[in-house]
């Protein structure tokens, strides 16, 4: 569809509205939209998917648009839906289409989505795929693990973190050589990898590694504490706030991200903002961040692996400084300007997938 074809669309579709401007290839600007953004995770969640609704809610308000940020979806009107989850927000993606079957859809993929739900949820899962007008997945390799019918509609989005109060290791402690840990205690996150890890290190070596997070479960916090208790090399801290989270990677020199599935975590933006050298898993969530060619992975589950590559940030010059080199290269990649744009693109793809999938089934219509 042409850029003119297509803005006749869009009027005709919202003929109140004055947001879309400039729809051309090169230069999609749309504004002034009521936007409802749908997450599982209620106001007082600190999980990631919590967090990453009410920044687009900033962002997206900053683009000029109006954002509410519900965890049920009963069919309110609205100009766009973004909903979180494939999987979890199947039902609010049903609902959305049955009152409003010619508004457009996004939906994000997260980790469990790609990973876990396509294989166990097979059916609803890519449901949910097939009804959004856009998908946004969180790392640049996302297309390689998801049905080819709805590639072309994928855009790539990499969250952003904001610059840190302070950098990563500027208050480091030269008699010792803190590794840090963080985000949720589950299955996934493979949390306490780099402890099992510590405990395979030779005796002279000074590495502390903290774990800073919220259990997933009972069985998750007793773990951690009694790895805590009986690992002298491991400190497990609880959930931090902001500030806390903060001085700990100021003391860190190294973070470890041993997940065994991720969408593309907001840990590794903060750790490159911060330009905190990463120990990551090998797995594609890591890869499509930190890239094909970074030279800190090791096998997911492998604790022989890190406790080597741990060992080595500790004792080899010139390891740990190509680590920190390529994460803050990274940087610019990670910024809030960086994700306001792609939400842009998504939003503006959105609208005109809609009317394009609009215009064929009018034409397809006795």
């Amino acid at each position: 569809m042409n850029a003119l074809l297509n803005r006749v669309y869009v009027k005709r579709l919202y003929p109140e509205y004055r947001h879309v401007q400039n729809f051309s290839k090169h230069n999609r600007t749309i504004q002034n939209m009521q936007i409802i953004l749908v997450t599982p995770a209620g106001p007082d969640s600190k999980a990631g998917n919590r967090a990453t609704a009410i920044r687009w809610q900033a962002l997206l308000e900053e683009a000029g648009h109006r954002v509410s940020v519900i965890t049920d979806y009963q069919g309110e009107a609205c100009d766009l839906l973004i909903a979180l989850h494939a999987w979890r927000s199947a039902d609010a993606i049903k609902v959305f289409r049955q009152h409003w079957p010619e508004r457009p859809l996004i939906v994000v993929l997260t980790g469990t989505d790609i990973y876990r739900h396509q294989k166990e949820f097979p059916e609803i899962t890519r449901e949910s795929m097939a009804a959004a007008d856009t998908l946004i997945g969180l790392h640049d390799l996302v297309a390689d693990d998801i049905p080819g019918f709805c590639r072309h509609k994928l855009v790539t989005l990499r969250q952003s973190a904001d610059t840190p109060a302070v950098k990563g290791s500027s208050k480091a402690n030269p008699d010792r050589f803190d590794i840090c840990v963080l985000g949720h205690l589950r299955e996934e996150k493979d949390s306490l990898r780099a402890a099992l890890a510590a405990r395979l290190l030779p005796e002279e070596s000074r590495i502390v590694v903290s774990c800073a997070g919220k259990p997933h479960s009972q069985e998750w916090y007793e773990k951690a504490l009694d790895e805590s208790r009986t690992n002298p090399r491991f400190h497990y801290l609880g959930q931090l706030d902001r500030p806390a989270l903060e001085n700990l990677m100021a003391v860190s020199r190294v973070m470890v991200i041993s997940s065994l599935m991720e969408g593309g975590a907001n840990v590794v933006s903060e750790a490159s903002r911060a330009g905190l050298p990463v120990l990551a898993s090998d797995i594609p969530g890591n890869r499509g961040l930190l890239g094909e060619d970074y030279p800190g992975y090791f096998p997911a589950g492998d604790e022989k692996v890190l406790a080597r590559l741990m060992r080595r940030t500790e004792t080899d010059s010139d390891f740990l400084p190509a680590l920190i080199t390529r994460v803050s290269q990274l940087a610019e990649t990670f910024t809030p300007e960086q994700e306001r744009q792609s939400l842009e693109r998504a939003v503006a793809e959105a609208v005109m997938n809609a009317g394009k999938r609009n215009q064929e089934a009018e034409a397809g219509a006795p």
